[in-house]
């Protein structure tokens, strides 16, 4: 049995700490998609942590984690984040933690693609957290991407060389960008080779088997619904599948395997970065939210932009992920506030809906 935990928003719904909290519950974590722009916010001993590539679940002792092969993982930033984790967890961590060997990696030229990428759109550039993750979706999709299994291979250099090489011509005949690689590449080789030392495992195979032994599993998802490559407020999403259905991709289980979703909302809604947001306040009420709720990016320290709960984008969510659960979080952030405001439907030229538009990306 999977049961999956989901933001149903533009991400930041609080999952990191209700995945920490239900992980007692289950035997294994397992993210099933994104990269290090996530970022899931857990507190151990009144510390405060931030995960980006590591399953919420990490710090309970009585559960297996699992990086799925849906995940892109930067080498540099899973390493830098377990080398933050060891004093408080202890090398015991270690020994719960598993990635699958189809997980593609993030290449310094990723990051790089990624800045150029961004920068070469001026105004209408996405909000890209820069780590590089789209252009390693593109990889993946475009069937020359490296993976993880790959480090362990003789010829890894030489495949790393040869997409690198491309990712440089696309760099100098696209955006006249000559980079020098060496202190970067130093330092993700050296991670690279700390990886080796993980339990790199054949995901699919190890997860199922972990379901065939009677062993509970929570999925758990990045970002939010809204973001999602196909269903969300294209193109100002992430690069992967945010709904349930990715599970089944980003872990290689069946989808008679999933039982319940828990669907996280805020009592309101943010935003970090570019895209539409028909909700968004602009005045004091947004500020308001933004100061009380401590609104700002856990990856990135950006200002979350704030506004009213869309209960149109909300439904849709919940349509899309089958959400049995419903778990709202920062209800108590709205106390200060003489009455609440809803958005129940959208105007869209003179036409009143209540089903959320496929281009949600002009203003209409």
């Amino acid at each position: 049995m999977v049961d999956v935990l989901l933001g149903l928003q533009w991400g930041d719904e609080g999952k990191g700490k209700i995945v920490d909290y239900l992980a007692p519950e289950y035997d294994l974590i397992a993210r099933f998609q994104g990269g290090p722009n996530a970022g899931h916010t857990i507190y151990h001993n009144n510390t405060k942590l931030v995960l980006h590539t590591l399953p919420s679940g990490v710090l309970n002792t009585n559960c297996m984690n699992l990086i799925g092969n849906g995940v892109v993982i930067d080498p540099i930033t899973l390493q830098q984040e377990i080398d933050t984790l060891l004093p408080i967890a202890g090398n015991e961590m270690l020994n719960r933690l598993y990635v699958a060997e189809k997980a593609h990696l993030i290449l310094p030229t990723h990051r790089l693609l990624d800045a150029a990428s961004e920068t070469a759109k001026g105004k209408e550039k996405i909000g890209s957290t820069l780590k590089g993750i789209g252009p390693a979706y593109m990889d993946k999709t475009g069937r020359n991407g490296l993976r993880l299994g790959d480090i362990l291979s003789a010829d890894f250099d030489t495949q790393y060389r040869q997409l690198t090489q491309k990712h440089l011509q696309i760099l100098k005949q696209l955006y006249d960008f000559e980079p020098d690689l060496a202190e970067k590449e130093a330092i993700f080789f050296e991670a690279v080779n700390s990886l080796k030392k993980l339990q790199i495992v054949a995901g699919e195979y190890w997860v199922n088997k972990q379901l065939s032994l009677g062993k509970r599993v929570l999925a758990e998802g990045a970002q939010g619904i809204m973001l999602d490559i196909d269903f969300g407020t294209y193109p100002y999403v992430t690069s992967s599948n945010t709904i349930t259905a990715g599970v089944c991709t980003g872990l290689g289980v069946a989808p008679q395997k999933i039982k319940d979703v828990y669907g996280i909302t805020k009592a309101y809604c943010t935003r970090v970065g570019s895209g539409p947001f028909p909700t968004e306040l602009h005045d004091e009420a947004g500020n308001m939210l933004r100061k009380t709720g401590n609104e700002y990016g856990a990856t990135t320290g950006r200002e979350r932009r704030c506004g009213n709960i869309d209960l149109v984008a909300l439904k849709y969510a919940i349509m899309l992920s089958g959400t049995t659960k419903l778990i709202m979080t920062k209800a108590d952030v709205l106390g200060q506030q003489p009455t609440i405001e809803a958005c129940t439907h959208y105007n869209i030229n003179g036409k009143i809906t209540d089903e959320f538009p496929y281009n949600s990306s002009v203003e209409q």
